[in-house]
């Protein structure tokens, strides 16, 4: 094994230490018994340990490492620089929100995805379990003390913490934490596992409500939800956008960055328009598209089927456009009702690396008649093929590289990457008609109001209402997920500039190689370039790409 690969599985370690839960979901089983430890000396700790990493990957030299070694040794500072900017972003302190990054909320919806196969595993789940007291409780004091320092969370984000937990606090004996354990074999585990809800789990989340319903009294109103109104604000966000872009960007160049696209994308938007409606009028068309009820589902069912289609009907043309087909499909689900109200539209939750859990794009059917059909297949081919589901299902099979390098850890790399797919399934003919082409520049005209809004609250003090007001002048989101989407950008700050800077980047890196490259260009081969390495931070991948191209044109 090289230096290089040893520093990335010591990262491994030292992020699956940061955080369990997550790690379970990337198939870490060995940190199956552990939550997550909060306090301010577990964090710290991390944080040392991945500081060292930097340092000694910095010490290498790279003119004497082989190729694959450089890309490892790149991927090791920037992934070991991220969990430095994730741990100085003190987001434990005013993290407090029913989206799956608070502590409760994230335990709620990752524990119950935990695949439990064998005795080993159930024992490890129960004792996981055990600690979920004392996991809430460091959340809460972190809450407390951050608070205290003037780090305090949103209070209406608080309002639906408290609302998630009072939903998990009446659930009866169907609880999804026990999910895991209701299977053949295992009733002894799954009857130890009722016992600690009721006499550990609940009480816990009944303590840690209480706690933060005393918070909500200090918390920041509607007016001043961003980063900024918080001490250490610019700091904070400044390191958010590290973690969640990749690079050194100024909060007034992504600002202006989304404002010049959204301009650009309203542009495309008319033209279409004009197909469909007979209108270049941007006003008239979101309004059409916002208000013919004729646009809209008539129930969830008929939502399901038709992300079944589109995800089917991209999987027989994809292997037109990649060199490499996940031999696992992707299967589509409802978003759980636990989860609908933090969940805009949809998600994707990769497969566990044993295949028990195959990869799932969840799409969000609950107010059907809210939400418009010409948002479904791009939805669809972003969360699930050739999105996400491609992208994560193609890492996980490269068992020759390190396991870092096989963990969508950079958000501007999946997220770039699953934008992209969407302009990606236009070229490959995907959209059924012009409506649903509409529906792929709305989506993407909301990634660049993202930049716009994500900078907006957390740089220039943006109140919630403004940052409802621009989606909604600048978008064509119903209500129900207009506001779902400010709370995401409140309660994750930084994370929603990662899908435009990310696309932005990786169709940068392809006009080069198609310029470079001529009719040699083949994007089969693009794409199985782009895929074959891994998840590439971006600059990694620019070089990545660079080198391929290089290496066919000295082959003339």
């Amino acid at each position: 094994m090289t230096t290089a690969d040893m520093l990335a599985d010591e990262l491994v370690e030292v992020i699956t230490d940061e955080d369990p839960l997550l790690a379970s979901m990337f198939g870490i089983r060995d940190a199956d018994s552990a939550m997550p430890d909060l306090s301010v000396g577990a964090c710290d700790a991390v944080r040392a340990r991945a500081s060292d990493i930097v340092t000694r990957a910095r010490a290498l030299d790279d003119a004497a490492l082989p190729a694959v070694d450089r890309v490892t040794k790149a991927m090791v500072e920037q992934q070991a620089e991220a969990v430095c900017h994730r741990i100085d972003s003190r987001a434990a302190e005013y993290t407090v929100t029913d989206f799956f990054v608070a502590p409760a909320a994230r335990a709620m919806y990752f524990l119950p995805r935990v695949t439990v196969t064998d005795t080993a595993q159930a024992e490890a789940y129960l004792a996981r379990l055990a600690k979920f007291r004392g996991y809430l409780s460091t959340a809460a004091q972190r809450h407390v003390d951050g608070t205290d320092a003037g780090r305090p969370p949103v209070a209406r984000l608080v309002d639906s913490a408290t609302t998630q937990l009072d939903r998990a606090l009446a659930l009866g004996a169907d609880d999804p934490l026990l999910h895991p354990l209701r299977q053949d074999g295992l009733e002894t585990y799954a009857e130890q596992g009722r016992r600690l809800l009721e006499s550990e789990i609940r009480p816990a989340m009944a303590s840690y409500r209480a706690v933060i319903g005393k918070i909500a009294l200090h918390a920041r109103p509607d007016e001043r939800p961003g980063l900024c109104w918080i001490a250490d604000g610019e700091p904070i966000y400044a390191s958010l956008i590290r973690v969640h872009t990749d690079a050194h960007r100024s909060t007034e160049d992504l600002h202006q960055t989304g404002r010049e696209h959204v301009a650009n994308l309203h542009a495309e938007i008319a033209r279409s328009g004009e197909k469909l409606f007979g209108t270049s009028d941007v006003a008239e068309i979101f309004h059409r598209l916002r208000f013919d009820q004729r646009l809209r589902w008539h129930d969830g069912e008929e939502m399901l089927e038709a992300a079944r289609v589109a995800v089917a009907k991209a999987e027989v043309e994809a292997p037109k456009w990649f060199a490499v087909v996940p031999e696992q499909r992707c299967v589509v689900e409802a978003v759980p009702p636990a989860q609908d109200a933090a969940i805009p539209s949809g998600t994707y939750l990769m497969p566990s690396p044993e295949g028990q859990r195959p990869g799932t794009f969840f799409t969000n059917i609950t107010r059907p008649t809210e939400r418009f059909r010409y948002s479904c297949e791009t939805v669809a081919f972003h969360e699930g093929v050739p999105g996400h589901h491609f992208q994560v299902t193609r890492a996980q099979g490269l068992s020759h590289l390190p396991m870092l390098r096989r963990l969508p850890l950079s958000t501007a790399y999946v997220e770039g990457w699953a934008l992209y797919t969407e302009r990606l399934a236009d070229e490959m003919g995907l959209y059924s008609d012009e409506l649903s082409r509409m529906g792929m520049l709305v989506a993407d005209v909301l990634r660049a109001v993202r930049l716009v809004v994500d900078t907006g609250l957390h740089a220039k003090g943006w109140s919630r209402s403004a940052a409802i007001d621009y989606v909604r002048a600048n978008t064509v989101l119903p209500d129900v997920e207009v506001e779902a989407e400010v709370n995401r950008f409140i309660g994750l700050p930084g994370q929603a500039l990662a899908y435009m800077v990310g696309r932005l980047e990786i169709s940068r890196i392809r006009a080069a190689a198609e310029a470079a490259l001529g009719d040699r260009f083949d994007i089969r081969t693009f794409h199985d370039t782009v895929l074959n390495g891994g998840t590439l931070p971006l600059a990694v991948l620019a070089d990545v790409v660079d080198d391929w191209t290089k290496s066919l044109l000295e082959q003339r």
